[in-house]
């Protein structure tokens, strides 16, 4: 008996279609930044509702080092960016061509052959490269800035980049006003540190040349005007772990960066550069990148500066995003963490109800709106039970190492390690030690939410809105007076206990506290 012939038809069409549709990388993203001085691969991973870094892959190039003076990109530079990039092609492998993109900035902006450079650079990854105006890298930084950093108010955004320095003043998801300048940390470093000196006279005509530049929009910028100035450059970066590594705050200001330059002219050559807190891989742009800033602050007027959680590549990412645009980025963040960790989410909202009202009661006394504490204390108080998962006797420690170990866009680092500090101290023995870890916010303005989350959560303790007692909250001085309804603690014994307990653990923290 003879056999049949399969027929024809879709039941024979070939399984790779399929497995290209359920691809398991279909939501693993890339962005590949071809800067002026590094070449910068992100990659990252939608994860319940936000982004989650799996990869970062950095390689200083220093591409606009060979940039001669007619513009021409030499072969040595060039040949540097292909052995980056081979590198890069490898991890692009994997995932889907439509979640890729990459972009190239100021070096390949000016180079007149820069197509030679991008046909073998598209060879190489596969992919087009586009390179961008320097209109778009500011809107596009601007927005990277946006997209991980909480902000309501007009803002002005500095990049320090390689060979070109973007500045922008938006508000929200809207940048105003945008420039692109021809300085970078690469190109002044061969203008005017090219002798390997760290000498005065180099720096002072570093930062007259950056001045001569930014003079063309200083007067349209400052007629703008800004409440918060946000750095988002390595450059920036460097200064703040500087201050940090140096027992200061993150907050730059002018003083200080004075200050750090003649640090740096202390040390002689370039080649000495040895500065505490300073990285081993800035310190051969870091001078020139220095030099750029302190003619912003000068020129600008900028008062104080803190880094910003995203750039370039944060801002190319999300526009493949369309889900994550424009929503709140701080709420976005703790509503990731709430779903990952499985957090009781109707608790920790009335946890954070309670500290809410609590702190509301106590604002005529206590200042609780510095570096936004109620937001923050709002924070701290849905993610107390982040630990929960690990396990229960020390969650509040492991949710503190969670926080303290995460990318949580929409918060400074300074903002993180004021709510891991509230996360780590909202139950059992306070940790002073852990306050007074703050970079940024005041010991006292810590101290004080710390103790109105504790009680939140014990107020909260029986996790059934219907029993919540209403209280009211005084204080005289730093005394903490917590008045209960009539005959409650009577007829509650469990929380009197408690609330017995925490005045003991408030006392030997120096703090005192009266139930009534």
């Amino acid at each position: 008996m003879a056999q049949e012939t399969p027929a024809a038809g879709p039941a024979s069409t070939p399984p790779a279609d399929l497995s290209r549709d359920t691809s398991p990388h279909s939501d693993i993203y890339a962005v590949i930044d071809l800067g002026s001085n590094s070449f910068h691969m992100l990659m990252v991973k939608v994860v319940g509702g936000s982004v989650q870094v799996i990869g970062r892959v950095k390689r200083k190039v220093r591409l606009a080092a060979g940039l001669n003076d007619n513009l021409v990109l030499s072969r040595k530079a060039m040949k540097r960016g292909w052995e980056c990039l081979a590198l890069f092609a490898e991890r692009l492998q994997d995932i889907p061509a439509e979640n890729i993109r990459i972009v190239g900035t100021a070096t390949l902006r000016l180079a007149q052959n820069v197509k030679t450079f991008l046909k073998e650079a598209e060879i190489i990854l596969g992919q087009k490269v586009q390179v961008i105006s320097g209109a778009d890298e500011a809107r596009i930084i601007y927005l990277g800035v946006a997209h991980t950093s909480n902000c309501d108010s007009n803002r002005l955004v500095i990049d320090i980049g390689g060979a070109s320095t973007e500045v922008v003043v938006g508000r929200g998801f809207t940048p105003e006003l945008l420039a692109s300048l021809n300085m970078g940390c690469v190109t002044f470093l061969e203008r005017y540190f090219s002798d390997g000196e760290l000498s005065e006279d180099n720096f002072s005509q570093a930062i007259d040349a950056a001045g001569q530049q930014i003079d063309a929009i200083c007067a349209e910028f400052l007629a703008t005007g800004w409440q918060i100035a946000v750095g988002a450059s390595g450059t920036v970066q460097a200064v703040q772990e500087i201050l940090v590594a140096q027992g200061k705050d993150e907050v730059i200001t002018l003083s200080k960066l004075e200050d750090i330059m003649q640090q740096a002219m202390a040390c002689g050559p370039v080649s000495q550069l040895n500065i505490t807190g300073l990285a081993q891989e800035r310190k051969q742009v870091f001078a020139s990148g220095l030099a750029i800033l302190v003619a912003l602050f000068r020129k600008l007027h900028i008062n104080g500066m803190t880094l910003s959680g995203g750039a370039l590549r944060e801002g190319v990412l999300y526009s493949m995003l369309p889900q994550l645009q424009h929503s709140d980025v701080r709420n976005r963040t703790v509503a990731s963490l709430m779903v990952r960790y499985f957090i009781d989410q109707r608790h920790a909202e009335r946890v954070a109800d309670m500290a809410v009202e609590l702190a509301g009661q106590l604002q005529h006394r206590w200042d609780l709106d510095k570096f936004e504490g109620h937001s923050m204390l709002r924070s701290g108080a849905l993610l107390h039970e982040l630990g929960l998962l690990i396990e229960y006797k020390n969650h509040h420690h492991h949710g503190a190492y969670i926080i303290n170990h995460s990318d949580l866009p929409g918060f400074t680092r300074a903002q993180q390690q004021l709510v891991m500090a509230l996360v780590y101290n909202h139950r059992a023995d306070i940790s002073r030690e852990v306050i007074a870890r703050q970079t940024m916010t005041s010991v006292l303005l810590t101290v004080r939410l710390t103790r109105i989350l504790r009680l939140a959560v014990i107020l909260s303790m029986r996790r059934r809105h219907e029993v919540l007692p209403e209280v009211k909250i005084t204080t005289k001085a730093e005394t903490l007076s917590l008045q209960m309804p009539a005959n409650w603690l009577e007829q509650h014994p469990l929380m009197r206990a408690e609330l017995e307990q925490e005045v003991q653990y408030q006392q030997q923290a120096g703090w005192q506290l009266q139930i009534k």
